[in-house]
């Protein structure tokens, strides 16, 4: 999020005198009660809900939760997991481990467990990312709290960060996001660049572990607003100039330090991958900024029938998107601050486009922006470009607090713009507990150190979205084979779940697809007994229930009947 104030030092305010603490106190309250708006339909019975619009990812986050909370009660490796795709594992680098938030909470997830985590852990973020953005306004950009909360409030709530709030806590998550922003801005400003330099550092390795494509976008960022204070103002930067460079040079040494195993882990440790075309080609559609976001009060799900399923990443409706054009004309003289922001989110809505453009939801025969860059550039390939928009978001809610501070009259307009933004419940589904025989410890009976249990269907991207849930639960006390996680492909490049998928999970969804048992020869019931020997494999286990009989027949042609424990059928080879 672009920051930068407009007196000497060139990009931070000095900080006002004290004031009376009952205001912020209202502002975070009034945030966290819009936490608990978005995730209204969750709140009173959290166990029993699951994202309808992204319940696998929702299922992922309460799987790494778990992750989190085993990691802090037994020990081992926070980057690597074999709970899931036994016995390979997963590089949990090299995916959205979230790390700087599972393992904070994890005194909670082991109290609570996963799925009321999960909750708590949303609303937190939502009203964690307004309040850090409304202190960093209302200490160095604007006087006005009233402006603070309003540019507070869009950061934590705007369309597209409550989009993810349907099952990807990780780009709601971003309340460190204004602290290094405002720390970037703040080095050289005084004679602490050392101190200054350690805290960027030590954010922006917590940041790593949190998300690293908003790491990397607020860093390009930064890097280019700084070019752009420096054109603006020379004789300040060049005043500023040694400082900065100290401070920032600290900042590298302690990242650096901090962050190096780690990222050497992601893309050179076990189960890493190079590149991920699944996402890279994605790019936001400029309609779409004129669009009502579906989880907003002008927003309904026609919106996105219109413009295809896709992130909601700018969605900022019309009003707002050409207030914001008003405010950028009517800010650009007057403010440094305002005229960098323009610059840097027109800047970045572009190279949000991605390699090929979309129009209305329909993709052109266009080359986008990106598409002019090397294949395989590294970083970039990791990257889906629509996320670039959320510098959009920041440059937004900078341009909405300067003028609310400074042009009364366009206050009417910004309100006008932001109301029907407010966010609605993001829709949720009912979900059931995981079986009895997990819940209760019956599985240790037939699971020894070092073996599986497998469940049917497996976990992954097509099935078993419950039974990951299993997993979860039951707090990684078993590792289950496959799963739900980006991993390396035959030829090293990043893919969804195991490198090849097994005959066990092939004939699994060839009888999901029927609901008929396919007659199994000699030859398949050998190779889904090989699948079991390489993933250790103790017992075989599904949920007893009518609408699994199809299942219990296939696996029955291989294994025999099953027996009947609590609620489950199962299977000890």
């Amino acid at each position: 999020m672009t920051i930068a104030a407009e007196n000497a030092p060139p990009a931070v305010r000095p900080a006002p005198p004290a004031r009376p603490r009952l205001p912020h106190l209202a502002a975070v309250s009034a945030y966290v009660l819009l936490g608990v708006v978005v995730m209204g339909r969750f709140a009173g019975r959290p166990g029993e809900r699951v994202s309808a619009h992204l319940p696998i990812d929702h299922t992922w986050f309460e799987w790494l939760l778990a992750h989190g909370a085993h990691v802090v009660a037994h020990g081992g490796n926070p980057l690597f997991s074999t709970a899931q795709n036994y016995p390979l594992g997963v590089n949990m680098m090299a995916n959205t481990s979230v790390l700087g938030v599972t393992v904070p909470l994890a005194p909670l997830t082991m109290l609570l467990g996963p799925r009321a985590t999960y909750v708590i852990w949303m609303i937190l973020a939502c009203a964690g990312t307004a309040a850090t953005t409304y202190w960093v306004l209302q200490r160095f950009v604007v006087r006005s709290r009233a402006a603070a909360f309003a540019g507070g409030a869009l950061a934590g709530f705007a369309p597209g960060v409550v989009h993810h709030a349907n099952g990807q806590p990780n780009f709601v998550s971003n309340f460190l996001l204004p602290l290094i922003v405002a720390a970037v801005f703040g080095l050289g400003a005084g004679r602490r660049w050392l101190r200054d330099g350690v805290v960027l550092g030590l954010l922006v390795t917590w940041q790593l572990f949190i998300n690293e494509e908003l790491l990397l976008a607020t860093a390009l960022a930064c890097g280019l607003a700084t070019i752009l204070i420096a054109v603006f103002r020379p004789a300040g930067a060049r005043r500023r100039a040694p400082a900065f460079l100290r401070g920032l040079g600290v900042t590298a040494v302690v990242a650096g330090a901090l962050c190096a195993y780690p990222i050497a882990f992601q893309f050179h440790g076990p189960q890493s991958f190079a590149g991920l075309p699944l996402f890279t080609h994605w790019g936001e559609d400029p309609v779409t900024y004129l669009t009502f976001s579906r989880d907003t009060l002008a927003g309904s799900p026609l919106g996105e029938a219109a413009q295809g399923v896709t992130e909601q990443n700018s969605w900022f409706g019309w009003p707002l998107t050409v207030v914001l054009l008003v405010l950028a004309v009517a800010l650009w003289r007057s403010s440094v601050p305002a005229r960098v922001a323009t610059l840097v989110a027109a800047v970045f809505a572009v190279l949000s486009l991605g390699p090929v453009l979309r129009f209305g939801g329909e993709e052109t025969a266009h080359r986008g922006p990106l598409g002019l860059l090397p294949e395989g550039l590294p970083l970039f390939d990791l990257l889906m470009p629509s996320r670039l928009t959320y510098v959009v978001i920041g440059a937004a809610v900078l341009l909405v607090a300067v003028a609310w501070d400074r042009l009364r009259p366009t206050r009417f307009l910004v309100a006008a713009a932001l109301v029907p933004l407010i966010p609605t419940p993001v829709p949720a589904m009912p979900e059931r507990p995981a079986p009895e025989f997990v819940t209760s410890g019956a599985w240790r009976e037939y699971v020894r150190p070092g073996g599986t249990l497998v469940p049917v269907p497996l976990p992954s991207n097509w099935l078993g979205r419950d039974t990951l849930g299993w997993s979860a639960q039951a707090r990684h006390e078993f590792a289950v084979p496959e799963g739900y996680f980006l991993g390396p492909g035959p030829d090293g490049v990043g893919r969804m779940g195991p490198a090849t998928v097994s005959r066990t999970t092939q004939l699994v969804i060839e009888t999901y697809r029927t609901r008929t048992a396919p007659a199994l020869p000699e030859s398949h019931r050998a190779a889904v007994r090989a699948d079991l020997a390489r993933w250790h494999g103790e017992a075989v286990v599904m949920r007893a229930e009518a609408f699994n009989l199809p299942l219990r027949s296939l696996v029955s042609q291989v294994y025999g009947p099953p027996e009947t424990v609590r609620d489950v059928w199962l299977w000890k080879p």
